[in-house]
């Protein structure tokens, strides 16, 4: 196969792979009644006039699988972030106790499940779409090569290839969907 055209599967699956991680980190965030540090993930605070994020100023732990507890390194900042977690809207209600602030994760309702397990799915559709835009565009390049003198069985083994790293790809997604529902079905 032609130079040009490994690179292009290189760079494809490179891009694929990024696309698999986000698509894992976005599923962590989605809380599936146990309590986890992802939780607070993308929670930002205002730290002397600066928006840091949660987990850069405070120590956050799960001392049991119903409850998050976030230490200040700074005692002056238990309320802003008290105040962060309470804007961020993520269904948690903070209890500030002057040293730490513990935050008690309710147990799912069914009907909580079916949403959360609905919202997986969707962050599980935007990473297949990525992933096939990837294909699109990867395609369109191999195509390009054509100018460069790369020979039409090279550019259609070179296609056949990014199909079957699209196909890899969305079997991962898949498997992290299905992980995660039935993380979030446990009760």
């Amino acid at each position: 196969m032609n130079d040009l055209v490994k690179k292009q599967l290189s760079d494809a699956q490179t891009l694929m792979n990024k696309a698999v991680e986000h698509c894992d980190a976005e599923l962590l965030k989605i809380r599936a009644g146990k309590a986890s540090a992802n939780m607070l993930d993308g929670i930002t605070v205002d730290y002397y006039g600066t928006q840091t994020l949660l987990s850069q100023v405070c120590g956050i732990s799960t001392p049991d699988p119903r409850t998050l507890v976030a230490q200040p390194w700074e005692k002056h900042m238990i309320g802003p972030i008290e105040k962060a977690i309470i804007d961020s809207n993520i269904g948690l209600n903070p209890q500030n106790d002057g040293m730490v602030i513990r935050m008690n994760v309710p147990p799912l309702t069914e009907e909580r499940r079916k949403d959360l397990f609905k919202k997986a799915k969707e962050e599980a559709e935007r990473g297949r779409i990525s992933i096939r835009n990837i294909r699109k565009d990867t395609n369109g390049k191999i195509q390009r090569l054509k100018s460069e003198g790369v020979s039409e069985d090279e550019i259609k083994t070179g296609e056949g290839e990014v199909q079957k790293l699209t196909d890899s790809f969305i079997v991962k997604v898949d498997k992290l969907v299905e992980s995660k529902e039935k993380d979030i079905m446990t009760i």
